[in-house]
């Protein structure tokens, strides 16, 4: 038998229980089949690239599968005919992955840094003390320019500068 890697995006209107109803039945049909699913993963609620049927959002669910060709076109069928499957895409692999895909080792956007992070810990503040602010403040005062009436110096146009 060959292996293959198929992922499936689901309506967003649809509860993660019916998400895991609809795997349980490609499972059924792969088992059906002589085939058996290797390993399952559901990455959740996804925003989409794109709007495909309306739809802005999906839940996305990728199957590892041990199985003959006939049974993928089976289970693929049934994915056609059922509405609340948006999208899906089967590619034949040599091996299955060990352990999660890359999806699941992916970083989410809170383990990101922030722009705002300057590598300071939440518990020590990155401003200053109030003391070293107007320290600080008092030595970056800008000079004071001298008016024409305080120097009295006359550049020859009748006005003093």
């Amino acid at each position: 038998m060959a292996y293959y890697e198929n992922v499936f995006i689901a309506r967003q209107d649809i509860s993660a229980v019916q998400v895991e109803d609809l795997t349980e039945s490609f499972t059924k049909v792969i088992n059906d089949n002589s085939g058996k699913i290797v390993k399952t993963e559901s990455w959740g609620l996804r925003t989409l690239a794109y709007r495909i049927k309306k739809n802005r959002k999906g839940h996305y669910v990728m199957l590892n599968i041990d199985a003959p060709a006939g049974a993928i076109h089976e289970m693929e069928r049934q994915m056609r005919i059922n509405e609340d499957i948006l999208r899906y895409l089967t590619i034949k692999i040599d091996a299955i992955e060990e352990g999660p895909s890359v999806m699941m080792n992916s970083r989410s956007r809170d383990d990101r840094p922030r722009q705002y992070d300057n590598g300071y810990s939440s518990q020590t503040s990155a401003a200053p003390a109030p003391e070293e602010a107007t320290l600080a403040m008092e030595e970056k005062k800008a000079p004071v320019l001298e008016t024409a009436s305080d120097t009295g110096e006359d550049n020859g146009e009748g006005t003093t500068i």
